[in-house]
C-alpha cells in the first residue's frame, strides 16, 4: 500500500476526533444521571423539578476540561425525538394573511377575495407562484383595475404609488411575503427561549415559507402550541430607574433576609444558589447598600440589619447598567419571588418585571439574564406595533448599523408624547414579554421617525428591523404539522434500538467468522471501527440520532459487509489462480475497487437524495447511511487493507474460507440468460396483478400524504380493535382507522377530525376527543403515548417531494451508469429492474394492507424505504454490471456467444450476491423482531427490496443487457452473433 504512514496518520486523526467528541456524551449522560440520583427520594420518585435545579447549578460550569454543562450537552451525541420524547412542529406562514395585511381596508372588495380564494386552491404553490396566481386572478375579477390601487396604501408608502407597474407591485410582494417570514423565524427564535429547552432545533425549511421546531423532552404539547401561533405583540414602555425604586428594593431585601432567618430557624437550607455566593464580594458592598446611600432614609437603617438584607438581596440579583440581573439559574426562583403578592406590593402598582431575550456574561462565566422594571398603567403598554409603518437596517452619519422606524399618524403622536417625556431615559421594545432593547430617548421626536442606534453588528440590526416590522402585519404561523412522543415511548425506543442494534451486529460478525474463518475476524474489526468512527463522525457534525437512524447504522454496517466481500472474493479468485499471497492480495483490493467504487457511489447518491427531500424518520436513516456508506469505504479499503499486510509481514498466509464453506458457489454453472423468458413472465403476471389491486383496492395511505391526525393509545389490557373503531366513527362523525400497533394492548388511531382547522384549540379539542372515546371501552384505561397531525397543504407538497425523489433517483442512477459503463443497454437494464421492484413492492403493500399485524401504509417512512431499496438494487446490479464489463473486454469473450459471456459473469457474482444478501436480509429481520413497531413497516419494505432487488439483478437487469446488446449487434450487418448457447453441463433455474 502506498502511503501507508498517512494512512496510519489518518486513521489515528479521525480515532481521537471521535475518542473526543464521544467523551462529550459519556460527561453528559454520567451528569444526567446524578441528577437524577439527587431527584430521587425514598419511595423511588423523581422530583423533576429538584432534578431541573442541579443541571441549572452546573450549567455555566466548568465540569470537562474547560468546558461547561451547556457546552458538554451542546457536543453531547443528539437523542431524536422518537428517542427521548419531545414535539416535533411545522409551522407555516400563510402569504394569504400577508396580502389582506398590505392592503388593509382593500381587502374586504369582492374581486380581492375571489382572488385570494383562486389562487389559494393551488396547494402546492410557492409564495412566488402564490403572488403571481393572486395576480393574474385579481385582473381577471377587475380587469379595469390597477394591483397598485390596491395595495398603495399608506403603510406601503415609498415602496410603491399608485402609478406603480403591476410588476414593481409583484416585485414588492414578493420581498415583503419572504421578509415576514424571516420576521416570524425571528420571533420563533425568541419564543422557543421560554422553553428552557436542551438543544432545541430551529430551522426555516429552505425555498419554503415554513419553519422547522423541534423540542426534546417538551411534556406540556398544549402550551407549545399556544406559544408558537398567533401573531406576535410589539409594544413600546416606559422603564422605572432603579434609583426610583429604591424603598421597593429595600424592602425586597428585608423580606429575603427574614424568609432566610425563617427557613435557619425551621432547619431548613438556606435557598441561595451555591454558583451565586460570592457575588457580594464583586460587587462594592452589595446592590441594596449602593441604593440606600441614594435614599434619605438609608441613614437610619441599622448597619447589621442592612448587610443582611444586601447579603440576601444580592443573593439573588446581580447590579447591572439598566437596574439588575439575575444568574441564568436562579430565574425560576426569583420569578416565584417576584409573583408572590407581598413582593408585588413594594413596587408601583404599574410595574411589571421583564426579562431580557438574551443574557450576557457575567462572573465566573455565569450568564446574567437583565431584569427591567417595566412600567404599564392598567397592565397596558404606551404603545403597539400596528402603528409601525416600516422599518429598515442602515448606517449613520458616523457609518455605525443602525435601525429606522417610520409610524403612522396615530403612531407619531403617541411617540411625541412617549418620546417626550422620556428624554434620558429608557424605552423598552418589548416582544411577547421579553425585552427586545431599551434604547435612550435623546430627544422628542415628532413626526414617528425615528432611529435606534447603539453597539450593534449588522446583523443585529437587520434582526431588529425585522422584529419591528412584525407589528406591522398581523401574519400568525398555523401548525401545519405537528408529532408529539411521550418519553415513556421514547425510553422503550432507545431499548428496542440498541437490543436490534447488538443483535444484528452479533449476527454479522459471526455470519463474517464463520464464512470466512480467520479472514472473517479482520473483517469483523473493520466493521467494528466502522462503527466506532460513524458514532464520532456524528457526534462532531452534530448530527442527530434517531430510531430511524440506528436502523440506518445497522444496515450500513450489513451493507459495509459488501465492501470486505468484494475483496474477499477478489483475493480468493487470485489465489486460485496460483499467484503468492501478497500479491494476491494486492491484485484483489486492485481489481475489487472499481466494483466498490461504482456500487457505493450509486447507493450514496440515493442517500443524498433521501438526505435532501426526506424529513423525520427519512431524513435520520438518510444521516447515518451517507455517513456510514463513507466510514464503511474508508475502512473497508484501508482498515481491512492494513491488518492483511501485517499478517503478510509477519509471514502469515490463511483461507478465505472456512471448512463450511470451503466449496460453496465453486464451479457455479447456472444458465441465468436462457430462462429470461420466463421470468419476464413471472415478474409480469405479478405486476398484472399488482395493478388489478391499484385499480381495484388502492393503498392505505399514511397522514402524511393524504392529511389527517394519528394517534398512538396504549391501553393497560389488550383492546378489541374493531369494537374501538365503531366508538371512534361514532363520536368522530367520520371515517376512522384502527390498528394494532406493536402489540394488542396499543393501536394507532386516525382520523380528519378537525384537520382543517387552524385554531390554536383544535388540537385540543381533537385529543379530548380521542380520550372521551377510548374511555368508553370498560375497565380498561388507555393513554396517548405519540400524536401526529399533518395539514392538507403539507400532505401535499410530501407527496410531490416524495414523487420528485423517486424520479431524481432514477434519473441520477440511469446518468451515472451510461458515464461509468458508456453503454445505453446498461442503464436502461438497471432503471427498468429498479421500476421492476417499485411496482412490486408497491404490489405487495396494495395486495397485503390490513391483512398483516404492522402498518403496509404508504408515506414517508414507505417513500424512505423505497429509495434505500432503489440504492442496495442499483448497488448490486453495478457489482454484477462491472463483471460483465470486465468479461466483455476478455480475450475469451471474442469466441463465446454474448448470453455465454453474460452468464459467466453472473456465476463469477453468485458468491458475493449471496453473501451480502444473507447478511443484509439477517439485519432485517432483527430490525423487523426487535427494532419496534414504529419502523417495523419501514424495515418491511427493505427487506421485500432487498429479496426483490437481488432477483431483479439477476433475472431482469442482466437478461435486459443481453437482449439490447443482441438488438445493437443485429444493427451491424458486418458483424455475426453467435446463436445463444448455454454452457455444458448448466443447471436450469426452475420458477
Amino acid at each position: 500500500m502506498t502511503n501507508k504512514n498517512g494512512i496510519i496518520g489518518l486513521t489515528i486523526v479521525i480515532a481521537l476526533i471521535s475518542v473526543y467528541y464521544l467523551s462529550f456524551t459519556f460527561v453528559s449522560r454520567n451528569i444526567k444521571a446524578k441528577s437524577v440520583a439527587y431527584a430521587t427520594d425514598a419511595k423511588g420518585e423523581v422530583d423533576l423539578s429538584k432534578k431541573q435545579r442541579y443541571i441549572d447549578s452546573l450549567w455555566r460550569e466548568d465540569v470537562y476540561i474547560g468546558h461547561t454543562l451547556q457546552e458538554v450537552m451542546e457536543r453531547e451525541l443528539n437523542l431524536g425525538l422518537d428517542l427521548q420524547g419531545g414535539m416535533h412542529v411545522v409551522m407555516e406562514v400563510a402569504p394569504a394573511d400577508i396580502l389582506k395585511g398590505m392592503a388593509g381596508g382593500n381587502a374586504r372588495g369582492a374581486a380581492f377575495q375571489t382572488a385570494l380564494k383562486k389562487a389559494a386552491e393551488d396547494k402546492s404553490a410557492s409564495n412566488s407562484q402564490f403572488i403571481n396566481r393572486f395576480a393574474a386572478a385579481y385582473k381577471e375579477a377587475a380587469p379595469n383595475s390597477s394591483l397598485a390601487a390596491l395595495f398603495s396604501t399608506s403603510s406601503n408608502r415609498g415602496k410603491i404609488s399608485s402609478s406603480s407597474s403591476d410588476g414593481d407591485v409583484i416585485k414588492m410582494l414578493n420581498t415583503e411575503v419572504n421578509n415576514s417570514i424571516d420576521r416570524a423565524f425571528q420571533i420563533t427564535q425568541a419564543r422557543i427561549d421560554k422553553f428552557g429547552v436542551t438543544n432545541p432545533n430551529i430551522q426555516r425549511l429552505p425555498g419554503q415559507n415554513r419553519i422547522l421546531v423541534e423540542l426534546p423532552g417538551v411534556d406540556n404539547p398544549e402550551r407549545v402550541r399556544r406559544l408558537l401561533s398567533g401573531a406576535a405583540k410589539l409594544e413600546f414602555s416606559e422603564v422605572y430607574l432603579t434609583n426610583e425604586l429604591a424603598s421597593g428594593l429595600d424592602g425586597l431585601g428585608k423580606y429575603l433576609a427574614k424568609q432566610e432567618e425563617i427557613k435557619k430557624a425551621s432547619g431548613k437550607p438556606a435557598a441561595a444558589a451555591s454558583a451565586a455566593t460570592d457575588t457580594t464580594k464583586k460587587t462594592d458592598g452589595g446592590l441594596a447598600a449602593q441604593l440606600a446611600q441614594k435614599s434619605a432614609d438609608s441613614t437610619a437603617t441599622d448597619s447589621s440589619a442592612m448587610a443582611a438584607q444586601s447579603a440576601a438581596l444580592t443573593n439573588l440579583f446581580v447590579p447591572m447598567p439598566q437596574g439588575l440581573g439575575v444568574f441564568l439559574k436562579d430565574t425560576a426562583r426569583a420569578n416565584e419571588i417576584l409573583n408572590r403578592p407581598e413582593v408585588k406590593s413594594l413596587f408601583p402598582a404599574d410595574l411589571v418585571f421583564m426579562w431580557d431575550r438574551k443574557g450576557t456574561e457575567g462572573v465566573n462565566n455565569q450568564l446574567i439574564l437583565p431584569l427591567y422594571f417595566i412600567k404599564k398603567a392598567n397592565g397596558q403598554a404606551a404603545m403597539e406595533g400596528d402603528v409601525i409603518v416600516d422599518a429598515t437596517h442602515d448606517y449613520d452619519e458616523r457609518g455605525r448599523p443602525e435601525v429606522t422606524m417610520r409610524m403612522n399618524g396615530e403612531g407619531a403622536r403617541k411617540w411625541r408624547t412617549l418620546t417626550a417625556r422620556s428624554v434620558g431615559r429608557p424605552v423598552a421594545i418589548i416582544i411577547d414579554n421579553l425585552v427586545y432593547t431599551a434604547p435612550t430617548v435623546q430627544g422628542e421626536i415628532p413626526n414617528g421617525n425615528s432611529s435606534i442606534t447603539g453597539s450593534f453588528t449588522v446583523e443585529e440590526t437587520k434582526d431588529m428591523s425585522n422584529v419591528l416590522k412584525a407589528g406591522k402585519l398581523p401574519a400568525p404561523t398555523h401548525i401545519v404539522e405537528e408529532a408529539v412522543v411521550g418519553s415513556s415511548l421514547g425510553a422503550e425506543a432507545i431499548n428496542d434500538g440498541l437490543i436490534s442494534s447488538a443483535v444484528g451486529l452479533l449476527i454479522v460478525l459471526v455470519f463474517m467468522v464463520a464464512y470466512y474463518s480467520r479472514a472473517g475476524w479482520i473483517a469483523d474489526i473493520a466493521l467494528l471501527i466502522n462503527l466506532f468512527f460513524l458514532l464520532g463522525v456524528m457526534a462532531s457534525l452534530g448530527a442527530v440520532l434517531t430510531l430511524s437512524g440506528i436502523a440506518g447504522i445497522v444496515l450500513s454496517i450489513g451493507m459495509a459487509v459488501d465492501a470486505n466481500v468484494l475483496i474477499y472474493e477478489g483475493i480468493k479468485v487470485e489465489l486460485e489462480e496460483g499467484k503468492p499471497f501478497a500479491q494476491a492480495v494486492r491484485d484483489g483490493f486492485k481489481n475489487s475497487l472499481s466494483a466498490i467504487i461504482d456500487s457505493n457511489v450509486t447507493t450514496l447518491l440515493t442517500g443524498i437524495i433521501l438526505y435532501t427531500f426526506g424529513t423525520g424518520l427519512v431524513l435520520g436513516f438518510a444521516t447515518t447511511l451517507v455517513l456510514g456508506l463513507l466510514t464503511s469505504l474508508f475502512c473497508a479499503i484501508f482498515i481491512t487493507r492494513l491488518f492483511l499486510e501485517q499478517q503478510i509481514k509477519n509471514g502469515k498466509t490463511f483461507h478465505f474460507y472456512s471448512g463450511l464453506t470451503k466449496n460453496w458457489f465453486k464451479d457455479n454453472d447456472f444458465d441465468f440468460v436462457s430462462q429470461r423468458r420466463r421470468f419476464y413472465i413471472i415478474s409480469g403476471i405479478i405486476i398484472a396483478i399488482g395493478v388489478g389491486s391499484f385499480i381495484f383496492k388502492g393503498f392505505g395511505l399514511g397522514i402524511d400524504f393524504k392529511g389527517g391526525r394519528s394517534y398512538v393509545v396504549r391501553f393497560q389490557e389488550s383492546v378489541d380493535a374493531d369494537k374501538l373503531r365503531s366508538i371512534m366513527d361514532e363520536d368522530l362523525g367520520s371515517t376512522t382507522e384502527v390498528k394494532t400497533f406493536g402489540g394488542q394492548d396499543q393501536v394507532k388511531i386516525t382520523t380528519a377530525y378537525l384537520i382543517e382547522e387552524t385554531s390554536t384549540d383544535a388540537d385540543q379539542k381533537a385529543e379530548a376527543k380521542i380520550l372521551a372515546g377510548v374511555k368508553k371501552i370498560p375497565n380498561n384505561p388507555a393513554k396517548i403515548v405519540s400524536s401526529n397531525k399533518v395539514g392538507p397543504t403539507m400532505a401535499n407538497d410530501t407527496l410531490w417531494s416524495a414523487m420528485y425523489a423517486i424520479l431524481l433517483a432514477l434519473a441520477a442512477n440511469f446518468v451515472y451508469i451510461l458515464i461509468r459503463f458508456k453503454r445505453v443497454a446498461f442503464s436502461y437494464g438497471a432503471v427498468v429492474s429498479l421500476a421492476h421492484d417499485v411496482i412490486i413492492i408497491l404490489a405487495i403493500f396494495s395486495l397485503f394492507n390490513g391483512w398483516l399485524p404492522w402498518s403496509l401504509d404508504i408515506d414517508q417512512a414507505f417513500i424512505g424505504a423505497i429509495l434505500t431499496m432503489i440504492g442496495y438494487s442499483m448497488n448490486d446490479t453495478v457489482v454484477i454490471y462491472d463483471r460483465i464489463r470486465d468479461y466483455l473486454k476478455d480475450d475469451k469473450a471474442h469466441n463465446q456467444s454474448l448470453p455465454t459471456v453474460i452468464n459467466n459473469a453472473l456465476n463469477s457474482t453468485l458468491s458475493r450476491t449471496a453473501v451480502t444478501g444473507i447478511s443484509v436480509i439477517l439485519v432485517l429481520i432483527v430490525l423487523m423482531i426487535f427494532g419496534g413497531a414504529v419502523i417495523r413497516g419501514f424495515t418491511f419494505c427493505m427487506l421485500l427490496g432487498v429479496i426483490v432487488g437481488t432477483y431483479s439483478s439477476l433475472f431482469v437487469a442482466a437478461p435486459i443487457v443481453v437482449d439490447l446488446l443482441q438488438r445493437e449487434k443485429r444493427k451491424e450487418p458486418a458483424l455475426t452473433v453467435a446463436e445463444p448457447v448455454a454452457p455444458a453441463g448448466s443447471k436450469k433455474i426452475k420458477a
